[in-house]
């Protein structure tokens, strides 16, 4: 019997499961928490390190960068050498990673530890669903994952503010340091518990791990968001330029190489022939393209309010709250009632909506310029938070509609790393849309002229963001009218989910 089907077969009877569960979301939190803590936290870092705006851009973008480039290739390792042991191994480098994140004496040490639990992170978020699907048996999976989408509802909603609370309250004097050491005890706890009650398992089949193309697709990355990030500090040099042209000639090579896998042994990264199925090429670069947009907003939201307009971490995380609490409540509402009836017209209600609530930000920000209160942003960004819940939640399930059921792991990993993907390099952009306005006004004496030319950077980065939104509403037609009702994952062979959300394919 393989330690798979032990695995399955202990499942209804063994109570311990119950405690692994807890265990793996508890990580997943952790994770999720992670990669929104540390916006609000930002301006304290840049003060005390004396951090460039270009190193801030990494600190945020180096993470997702590194989470996007082994999002994948975690997963095929926990099939191939083990769910709990990669599991574990990725806690691990989590928990060290964030200990070196809170004891970093520069700016080089602190971007080189968040590229480091950034690919933590992608061998340790890829296990936490596979684990959960070889361990509970299918009638208890959709509780399961019910707990996982009120998990994502509660990171969404308390990292932002915990980042706030952490920095403002300037523990020990450490001022933003305890945002990465809160993680410290939080993984003790995780491998010293996981290492006791999560069953090991593996995939049945033989795997193969294809090093070329995850070296192609970190390289790609890597050419087209570094010039994005350092090319305002340096001039736009004529290198950037070309590197940014070369990605493409990369990410051609890719292509190339993948459909060469493919026949060769039937192990390739991605799966080209997913991209020929209209909803999910489609789905993709909806993906792709929500995640500029969030890459965008949430970094220059943080430095317009903290340091365009001066507020407190706390003041600026409060502000945040009824983005958050929208969010979450559109995105129940939408799974639930709205996609089973309207299908894919949800989605596009969304990001018109989520547009809307942009450009009435815009408006609102130019109204009350450095005046502007915490109440003035309530109704812009409620609707902002409504646009984004009635998005986020349903648009896996209909990337993955039309998917065959044999390529729902694939199909599911490609998304989140798309998402992650399209996060670094909304974050690098940011050097365009909203430095490049900053840069314009120097030399900045006061200020009042400082909010002025922050306020003026946010407008115009909301002005790309809402356009980049019109065109997703316009992809968004590619998807099917209405997505088909996924319960349950793939095959009880392979896990279907790869990243952060709870992907679901199929029956």
């Amino acid at each position: 019997m393989s330690s798979h089907d032990a695995v399955m077969d202990a499942a209804p009877t063994d109570r311990r499961r119950w405690i692994a569960l807890a265990i793996v979301m508890t990580a997943a939190f952790m994770d999720l928490v992670d990669a929104t803590i540390v916006n609000i936290a930002i301006p304290s870092i840049e003060r005390d390190l004396g951090a460039t705006f270009g190193a801030i851009q990494w600190i945020t973008a180096g993470y997702a960068l590194a989470f996007a480039a082994g999002l994948i290739t975690g997963g095929r390792l926990g099939d191939i050498y083990g769910r709990k042991r990669l599991f574990l191994v990725g806690t691990a480098g989590f928990t060290l990673a964030s200990a070196l994140c809170g004891v970093a004496a520069n700016q080089e040490m602190l971007v080189g530890s968040r590229l480091l639990q950034g690919a933590a992170a992608a061998l340790m978020v890829p296990q936490v669903l596979s684990i959960v699907h070889v361990t509970f048996p299918a009638h208890e999976r959709g509780k399961v994952f019910g707990m996982f989408g009120a998990i994502i509802g509660l990171g969404a909603v308390s990292g932002p503010l915990l980042g706030a609370l952490l920095t403002q309250w300037n523990v020990a004097g450490l001022e933003w340091r305890p945002i990465f050491l809160i993680n410290l005890p939080v993984g003790v706890a995780a491998l010293v518990l996981g290492r006791r009650f999560i069953t090991e398992s593996r995939a049945p089949q033989a795997l193969r791990l294809d090093m070329v193309g995850v070296a192609l697709v970190t390289i790609g990355l890597l050419m087209l968001i570094y010039p994005l990030t350092r090319g305002r500090e340096l001039g736009w040099p004529l290198w950037g330029h070309l590197m940014m042209a070369g990605s493409l000639v990369v990410f051609g090579a890719l292509v190339a190489y993948e459909k060469y896998k493919t026949k060769k042994d039937g192990s390739p990264l991605i799966e080209l022939s997913l991209f020929k199925v209209k909803s999910f090429a489609a789905g993709i670069a909806v993906q792709l393209t929500f995640g500029v947009v969030m890459g965008i907003f949430f970094l220059v939201w943080t430095l317009y309010m903290q340091i365009g307009l001066g507020w407190t971490p706390l003041k600026a995380g409060l502000t945040g709250v009824p983005f958050s609490i929208a969010v979450s409540t559109a995105a129940g509402l939408s799974v639930q009632q709205l996609v089973p009836r309207f299908g894919r017209k949800v989605l596009q209600a969304g990001a018109l909506t989520m547009a809307a609530g942009i450009l009435l930000y815009f408006l609102v920000a130019g109204r009350y310029g450095a005046d502007i209160a915490p109440w003035q942003m309530i109704l812009p960004l409620v609707v902002m938070g409504l646009g984004m819940g009635l998005i986020v939640a349903p648009l896996t399930d209909a990337v993955l509609s039309d998917v065959p059921r044999e390529h729902a792991g694939s199909a599911s990993g490609l998304i989140n790393t798309t998402g992650q993907m399209g996060n670094a390099l909304g974050l690098g952009l940011v050097s365009v849309v909203f430095f490049g306005v900053v840069d314009d006004r120097q030399p900045i004496t006061s200020a009042a002229a400082n909010a002025a030319a922050f306020t003026d950077a946010f407008q115009n980065s909301l002005v790309w963001a809402a356009v980049v939104l019109g065109g997703i509403f316009l992809v968004m037609f590619a998807l099917p009218a209405k997505p088909k009702q996924h319960l349950e994952g793939g095959t009880d062979e392979e896990p279907v989910a790869v990243g952060k959300e709870p992907v679901l394919a199929a029956s």
